[in-house]
């Protein structure tokens, strides 16, 4: 150990910091696989769960799947609040998180599977103009939040406080409550044959894997941000949406190749809505309060409108994504992370750092 830190400390400076990069980096690549991991043992669990205690489709789909799949956004949100005190990391996660599975997920999907996906009505109708409302109603809370209870007399901090944060809860619960109304005259079925004690405890592993591995991303975002002199809500973004996105890229690309377009489309709005109207809120609930700087929150929420009405157009057009859109969708996020990039840099002062 001694040789070691003797070598470390003879090294030049310049090559210590591009050590601690690619360390990061590494870090944050081990902790997807992590996170993967956990989410595949947590997903499985809980559709098993589902079935063995009878819930209906709808409470399967909008609350047990979604939250499922967004685990980990969910945790990033509470660990950078709750453990790191960076509550604008919790929040540009989700926001990169809506980005990428906007943008990447479907694009992936489309390419893995027959080279095109249908899309129908009730998906570009009801589920994309549900989530537009979900966009609209959090930036709502955010400018709230500065109107009613600004930080300092700039005007553009703020405080989302508890009753705030339930406001787009109770947008979730309206969403859940159409669903129950689609799905009304289900008839409920129990499956007997499942070992519910055994699936409880896959869930709980589950969970606690999902755990480690989102603290190693976020973890990983904070050093990056240290490390390039930048906010850390920067790399939480890239690093810790892409990151805690793979459950929801798997559970996509393997409906898309089996031929059940509308469910990988399903699950990325689902996850979507509930990573806006859900995730953020409890972080808030659970921190007591969370601090926002709009100067932060107006670029990142203006791209997420922007990838959404891309979204929304191309699932709308002849109610199917064709390769050359998938492509389209891929190059349309690779300008998101040239842009992070460029801010992270210097070269880009769009996102107000000071």
């Amino acid at each position: 150990m001694t040789v070691v830190l003797f070598y470390m400390s003879s090294l030049p400076e310049y090559t210590l910091y591009v050590l601690d990069i690619l360390l990061l980096l590494a870090l944050a690549t081990v902790a997807t696989g992590v996170v993967w991991k956990g989410s595949s043992w947590l997903e499985s669990a809980s559709n098993s769960l589902a079935a063995g205690y009878g819930v209906p489709p709808v409470v399967q789909g909008a609350l047990i799947a979604a939250a499922g799949s967004s685990m980990p956004e969910l945790m990033s949100v509470l660990l950078a609040t709750l453990v790191h005190g960076e509550s604008g990391l919790g929040v540009g996660a989700i926001v990169g998180s809506a980005v990428f599975n906007l943008l990447v997920i479907p694009g992936l999907a489309a390419l893995a599977g027959p080279g095109e996906m249908q899309t129908n009505r009730k998906l570009v109708y009801k589920e994309s103009l549900f989530y537009m409302l979900a966009v609209a109603v959090l930036l709502l809370t955010f400018s709230l939040a500065v109107i009613y209870y600004p930080i300092g007399e700039t005007g553009v901090r703020g405080t989302v406080t508890g009753p705030l944060a339930l406001f787009p809860i109770a947008l979730y619960g309206l969403y859940v409550f159409t669903q129950y109304l689609d799905a009304a005259e289900d008839e409920l079925e129990v499956d007997t044959s499942i070992d519910l004690a055994r699936n409880w405890l896959w869930f709980g592993l589950g969970l606690v894997v999902i755990i480690v591995g989102v603290e190693g991303l976020v973890r990983a975002a904070v050093g990056l941000g240290d490390a390039f002199g930048t906010p850390s809500f920067l790399w939480g973004m890239t690093v810790v949406a892409a990151g805690s996105s793979v459950p929801d890229a798997f559970v996509s690309v393997v409906a898309a190749r089996s031929g059940r377009s509308s469910v990988s489309l399903g699950n990325v709005l689902g996850s979507n809505i509930f990573d806006l109207l859900v995730a953020v809120p409890i972080g808030v609930l659970a921190a007591r309060g969370m601090d926002i700087q709009f100067a932060h929150v107006v670029p990142m929420m203006s791209f997420l409108v922007l990838a959404t009405a891309v979204f929304f157009t191309i699932a709308r057009t002849d109610m199917l994504l064709s390769e050359r859109e998938a492509w389209f969708l891929l190059g349309v996020y690779g300008l998101f992370v040239l842009w992070l990039l460029l801010e992270s840099i210097g070269l880009l002062s769009i996102i107000q750092t000071t």
